[in-house]
């Protein structure tokens, strides 16, 4: 769903469609940025012409919406499918306690209108896809990605270099955050630095691994300083360039990128011409695609489980979570071995009982299976659908979720 909101202000019709000069109210909203002369009056102007699609209200969209508001973008897009929760607030810092509930969406657009209603937002209360990514972003001039998925950064990756727009790019995860602008006209795209996208293994999301609140922050601003760079047009610094940042060090480092020329999006001879499905190339998990056959990954509901465990059945629950998420909330039942560690230690499990994996959501638990049938365990699996957190949404209201 596209939902369009202006707020003017008292300046009228927004200096008629942005265009016009800056009205007194707006001169002094910006005056410490008329006072540069690298932006002044002409660049606040193309800052106010400007239209920016946000990818993502999360961690790194919020305050690039806060930040972008307050320097006065004109339009700013906003796309995301989900609803705001309490464990946001820790990082997500353009949502209040009172919009728990509430689409992201909704709640980003109500803290950009509060600190400018100058500004001009258009939402996007649906999930990014190969189907309506190139509609929406053909209406922005540079594309933010504060996505926290691979699928979703290639997907944005290659609609912005068919479409000859910048990305930029920012990822964060525990205490470490990087930056660059991909950029097909001018320097790399993501798929000459990473030709093939880790494994749903190696890739965990902030959910799994956690991430410090701050983080986001600090790249969200480096993403924000980039984005207006180039709408004032002073040529992006992070073009060809990765900035790694070690929050708990407290170091940055770059390191030099490169344009392929075998590249098959934006090499000399490019094979990608259209979008493709994403999830298939990324091998992430769907949950929608599991089924109760032998070739698939076999679910069993929260409720299924504690009748099996009530019962005494000869089952056996092994969680493959990281240690820090055990001290959080554990089965009683359930043998931790970290995903990383399943093969090391399938000699400890008894492939001729009945296992269920389990994880946070059931997505990595899922991979854990493929993995030990890869490995060779014969025995029947099982996957705990919806993973602890659904255990605890219906059948124990006391256990903590995270």
């Amino acid at each position: 769903m596209d939902t369009t909101n202006r707020a003017f202000g008292k300046d009228a019709k927004f200096r008629q469609s942005h265009g016009g000069d800056l009205g007194r109210e707006e001169i002094f909203r910006y005056s410490r940025h008329l006072l540069l002369p690298e932006v002044g009056h002409g660049g606040q102007k193309k800052l106010r012409q400007s239209r920016v699609l946000l990818v993502g209200a999360g961690g790194l969209g919020s305050p690039l919406g806060l930040y972008l508001a307050a320097a006065g973008v004109g339009t700013i897009g906003i796309i995301d499918n989900d609803v705001v929760e309490e464990n946001n607030l820790q990082r997500q810092i353009i949502h209040r306690t009172d919009d728990i509930g509430r689409p992201k969406t909704d709640s980003a657009k109500d803290g950009i209108l509060r600190l400018n209603p100058h500004v001009a937002t258009r939402v996007f209360n649906t999930t990014l896809s190969s189907a309506n990514t190139l509609e929406i972003f053909e209406k922005f001039d540079i594309i933010v990605d504060g996505s926290d998925n691979f699928p979703t950064r290639y997907l944005i990756n290659d609609a912005c270099a068919l479409l000859g727009k910048p990305d930029v790019y920012g990822a964060v995860y525990r205490f470490e955050g990087q930056v660059t602008v991909f950029d097909a006209r001018q320097g790399c795209c993501l798929r000459c630095l990473m030709p093939e996208p880790p494994g749903p293994e190696e890739s965990p999301s902030c959910g799994e691994g956690g991430v410090l609140g701050v983080l986001p922050g600090i790249v969200g601003g480096i993403q924000a300083t980039e984005t207006i760079k180039m709408i004032l047009g002073t040529p992006s610094s992070l073009i060809n360039r990765l900035l790694t940042f070690d929050a708990w060090a407290m170091r940055f480092h770059t390191f030099a990128l490169s344009k392929k020329t075998d590249c098959p999006l934006c090499g000399t001879h490019p094979k990608i011409t259209t979008l493709i499905d994403y999830e298939r190339f990324c091998g992430a998990p769907s949950i929608t695609a599991w089924h109760d056959d032998g070739a698939d990954v076999e679910t069993i509901s929260p409720h299924e489980l504690k009748r099996l465990l009530d019962s005494g059945a000869d089952i056996q629950v092994i969680d493959v979570r990281l240690p820090a998420e055990f001290v959080v909330c554990k089965l009683s039942r359930a043998v931790p071995i970290p995903m990383n560690r399943l093969c090391a230690r399938m000699s400890e499990l008894d492939s001729a009982r009945d296992t269920v994996v389990v994880c946070k959501v059931g997505e990595r638990s899922a991979t854990a299976i493929q993995i030990l049938r890869e490995a060779g365990y014969a025995g029947r699996l099982f996957n705990l659908r919806g993973g602890l957190n659904a255990w605890a949404a219906e059948v124990d209201p006391d256990m903590p979720r995270y």
